[in-house]
């Protein structure tokens, strides 16, 4: 080998490790320096910090506890109606029964808790939880729900809610989150 052709080895070499390098240092610059991208993938509105329901004791409507179990990987739709919402949350339980069939094979691994009542004619379904009110949990939510204002919110299966969907969202947004998360 020639001392030309050392020195064109070594060179492409330290090329390929200062691009490596390199973009690793950008990367590392860019998060340590607190950087975020000014717009996300997610539909929902991300929550900082993520409030923690792990704490927090809950109950299904039949008066059994309800835990968060990490190990199934189930993502967790939060809904808190106030008392006699009727109408108005009849609709959304319907939208969010809809969003639920949507995600197909991975339904089973989506789940609705409901906190309250359930409206009258109520869609019956698998992933339908019906839990009972939770001041504590309430204490959680960023906002209050009203019978013209019921926000949504996602929750991990840790137990931390991570998106909430303004009253008056599109549940087709609710879907595409739902669908890059349940796999």
């Amino acid at each position: 080998m020639t001392v030309s052709q050392k020195t064109r080895s070594r060179l492409t070499l330290l090329l390929v490790a200062v691009f490596f390098l390199g973009s690793f240092g950008i990367a590392a610059a860019l998060f340590f320096g607190g950087w975020k991208p000014s717009q996300t993938r997610n539909i929902g509105e991300m929550l900082d910090p993520y409030p923690d329901l792990r704490a927090v004791a809950l109950q299904r409507a039949d008066g059994q506890d309800w835990t968060w179990q990490p190990a199934n990987r189930h993502w967790h739709i939060v809904v808190a109606p106030p008392a006699d919402c009727g109408a108005p949350c009849a609709q959304l339980l319907d939208a969010l029964h809809r969003v639920w069939l949507s995600e197909g094979r991975h339904a089973d691994k989506v789940e609705v808790l409901w906190f309250g009542e359930l409206p009258a004619n109520a869609p019956e379904f698998s992933g339908l939880v019906p839990m009972r009110p939770s001041a504590g949990l309430q204490s959680k939510l960023p906002d209050l729900a009203t019978a013209d204002a019921l926000p949504v919110y996602l929750a991990d299966p840790n137990g931390y809610l991570v998106l909430r969907y303004a009253p008056g969202f599109n549940p087709s947004g609710l879907r595409k989150d739902l669908g890059r998360v349940v796999k």
